[in-house]
C-alpha cells in the first residue's frame, strides 16, 4: 500500500489549534486577575498590561471602570460564570 492508497478517513487532525479563553488569572494577579488574564490571552507580558490600564486610568478616567467591568464579566480560572452572573442568581427574587 502506498501513500495515494491510503486510508484518508481514518486519519485524525493533531494540529488542531485549541480555542483560547479569555480568563482571570489566579495566579498572576495583584488585584483581581484581569490583567494577568487579558495579557495571557493575547500573549503579552502581564507588565504591559498592567500599563496600559494605569495610563487609562490616569489620563481618561475609563481605566478604572473598564478593570471593575471586567472584573465583574470575565470568570476566574476554574470558574464557569463570572461574578456579576453568580451574584445575579444569588439575589432572591423581589418582584413580591
Amino acid at each position: 500500500m502506498n501513500a495515494s492508497t491510503a486510508d484518508t478517513g481514518s486519519a485524525t487532525i493533531i494540529d488542531q489549534p485549541t480555542a483560547r479563553q479569555l480568563r482571570r488569572s489566579a495566579d498572576d494577579r495583584m488585584l483581581a486577575g484581569v490583567a494577568g488574564g487579558i495579557a495571557r490571552y493575547l500573549g503579552a507580558d502581564v507588565t504591559l498590561v498592567r500599563v496600559i490600564i494605569a495610563a487609562l486610568a490616569l489620563f481618561t478616567g475609563a481605566g478604572v471602570a473598564l478593570y471593575i467591568a471586567a472584573w465583574l464579566l470575565i470568570p476566574e480560572d476554574g470558574e464557569d460564570q463570572p461574578v456579576a452572573a453568580t451574584w445575579i442568581a444569588d439575589r432572591p427574587d423581589r418582584s413580591r
